[in-house]
């Protein structure tokens, strides 16, 4: 198991940072699709994408955006956060194998709530943007530390 920590409301700092990388696999966009049951064959099927503008397979936007939820939950503000809202525009495709960098940046606090706006960006292995945009959370007002549990292997055809 993996111990997590948040931070809480009172401790985060307008201007403060996080980044959490991931790279795509194949594995990634079918297990997404079987769960968000989008199965566009410009996501799973590579004789497919292949003809399309894009040239190959490209990740379900909003795998992007999951990502970003990860590092949500996971890191700034961590475990206790609640989503309450996202923007995202989508700048370039991700591919099968590209490693993704999410930025988070605390750009707002409420001063009555425990609110907190975060500018999200999202770059691959060139630097180039994929994704931006904007994250609505209530930060948890209490510190915590807790372990993560034990997800299943789950194996696509075999692997």
């Amino acid at each position: 198991m993996t111990s997590i920590s948040n931070r809480p409301f009172n401790e985060i700092v307008i201007g403060e940072q996080c980044q959490r990388t991931h790279t795509v696999t194949e594995r990634d966009l079918v297990l997404f699709a079987a769960v968000s049951g989008d199965h566009n064959p410009v996501h799973l099927d590579a004789e497919y994408a292949a003809t399309t503008a894009f040239g190959g397979q490209i990740a379900h936007g909003m795998f992007t955006g999951g990502l970003i939820s990860a590092a949500l939950a996971m890191q700034l503000p961590g475990p206790g956060t609640v989503y309450m809202g996202q923007t995202l525009s989508f700048r370039k495709p991700v591919m099968i194998g590209d490693s993704l960098t999410v930025v988070l940046t605390v750009r707002e606090k409420h001063t009555e709530k425990p609110i907190v706006t975060l500018d999200c960006s999202v770059t691959n292995q060139h630097g180039k943007t994929v994704a931006t945009g904007e994250s609505v959370v209530m930060a948890p007002t209490t510190s915590v530390t807790i372990d993560t549990p034990d997800l299943p292997n789950i194996s696509i055809n075999g692997k």
